[in-house]
């Protein structure tokens, strides 16, 4: 998993409330196990009409959102059902981190394990970083992990909460196979004890 240190990037407004699973990455594209390509359907319903073709007025069409790392969203982000293919969409699109006032608990877990940072915040945090968000090429943000602060494009300065063990994790990039690989060298030990006191096991 890719660490989580610092990011700087462009932000994108998505001021929805309830976006759920199923919004973020609809049923037809869970067919894959695999973490790749699923950023096309990401926010598929949002972003194509009937018949495929692409929504001109939707945000993450729009130069220079569709190159966004950043995603300010609304309150109960993530909900419905616990696909981890929605966290691997966003990934795969590009988006680093969300943010928003606040994220069902699954989703919110799924994030750190594959690499997204996701930061809640008040509603008037969350105001200010859409006015940041809506400047277009300006609506350049960056995350600091290893401080807590997002630094807007006017140097206005916001910090956030997080777990110190999810924020070990991200900055050094241990998901939960990572975690376990972690303690290797006592998994060889007890493997050769074992081997040793029951040789007939």
């Amino acid at each position: 998993m890719e660490k989580f240190i610092t990011l700087t990037g462009i932000a994108a407004p998505l001021p929805m409330i309830n976006v759920d699973t199923d919004m973020i990455i609809p049923k037809q594209y869970l067919k894959t196990i695999k973490r790749t390509g699923l950023g096309e359907g990401l926010f598929a319903e949002l972003r194509y009409d009937e018949h495929g073709n692409r929504k001109s007025d939707f945000v993450l069409h729009k130069p220079p959102y569709d190159k966004a790392q950043i995603l300010i969203a609304g309150d109960n982000f993530g909900c419905g059902s616990s696909r981890e293919h929605a966290p691997w969409a966003l990934l795969d699109f590009g988006f680093r981190c969300v943010i928003a006032p606040s994220f069902a608990d699954i989703f919110y877990n799924n994030c750190f394990k594959n690499g997204i940072l996701p930061i809640r915040l008040p509603q008037s945090e969350i105001d200010k970083l859409l006015d940041d968000a809506s400047r277009g090429p300006n609506a350049t943000i960056t995350i600091d992990l290893p401080n807590q602060e997002i630094r807007g494009p006017d140097g206005g300065v916001i910090r956030f909460d997080i777990d110190p063990f999810l924020k070990r994790c991200l900055m050094e990039g241990l998901d939960d196979i990572g975690l376990t690989l972690e303690k290797a060298h006592h998994i060889e030990a007890f493997e050769t004890e074992h081997r040793t006191r029951r040789p007939w096991a």
